[in-house]
C-alpha cells in the first residue's frame, strides 16, 4: 500500500485502480467481484475512500496488523507530499510549468479512471440480469443529468436491493 499511494495522483478512485490491478491481477489475492464490493463499501462509507478500501483489504489479507500496516501505508505518502508542498505552495502556485504538469496529470487521472470503470463494469455486466443494469442506467441518469444526491441514490438502491431479496426469499418459500 505504502508503495501504491506513493505513486497515486488524483485521488481515491485512482488509488482503488491500483489496489485491483495489484490485488487481483497480479497477484490474485482478491477476486474481481471482491474487489468491486470492496469499491462499493469503501465508498459508500464515511471518508476517504482509499483508507477506507484500504482498511477492508488489508482486514482481509492480514488481519489488525493488516489494516494497520494498509492504513499506514496509504494514508503516509499523501501526508509527506502535502508537507512539503505546503511549504513551498507559492513556488507550485504561481508556477505556470507546475501548472502545465498538474493539467497533464488530469488527463491521465481521467484515463485511469476510465479504466477501472470498464474492467470492473465489464465483468460486472456479464453475470447480472436486467433489473441491475437498469438500475444502474436509472442511477446513472439521476445523478448525471438531474443533479440528484448520490447519498439518495444509495439509499434508494440499497432500499431497493432489499426489497428485491425479500421478494425473492417469500417466492421460494411459497415454492
Amino acid at each position: 500500500m505504502l508503495y501504491i499511494s506513493a505513486f497515486t495522483f488524483g485521488g481515491g478512485f485512482v488509488i482503488v485502480t491500483l489496489m485491483k490491478k495489484k490485488f487481483v491481477d497480479d497477484y490474485g489475492w482478491l477476486g474481481e467481484q471482491e474487489m468491486l464490493d470492496i469499491t462499493s463499501i469503501a465508498q459508500s462509507t464515511p471518508g476517504a475512500i482509499a483508507v477506507n478500501a484500504a482498511v477492508i483489504v488489508g482486514k482481509k489479507l492480514g488481519g489488525t496488523a493488516g489494516i494497520i500496516a494498509a492504513t499506514l501505508g496509504t494514508v503516509i505518502p499523501p501526508i509527506v507530499i502535502i508537507t512539503v508542498i505546503s511549504f513551498f505552495y507559492n513556488a507550485f502556485a504561481e508556477n505556470r510549468y507546475v501548472a502545465l504538469v498538474l493539467r497533464g496529470m488530469q488527463a491521465g487521472v481521467a484515463a485511469v479512471i476510465l479504466d477501472v470503470v470498464y474492467s470492473l463494469s465489464s465483468g460486472y455486466f456479464k453475470n447480472r440480469k436486467v433489473f441491475e443494469i437498469i438500475l444502474i442506467a436509472i442511477s446513472f441518469v439521476l445523478v448525471f443529468f438531474f443533479k440528484v444526491n448520490v447519498i439518495i441514490i444509495i439509499l434508494a438502491a440499497a432500499l431497493i436491493g432489499l426489497v428485491a431479496v425479500l421478494v425473492r426469499k417469500r417466492k421460494a418459500v411459497k415454492k
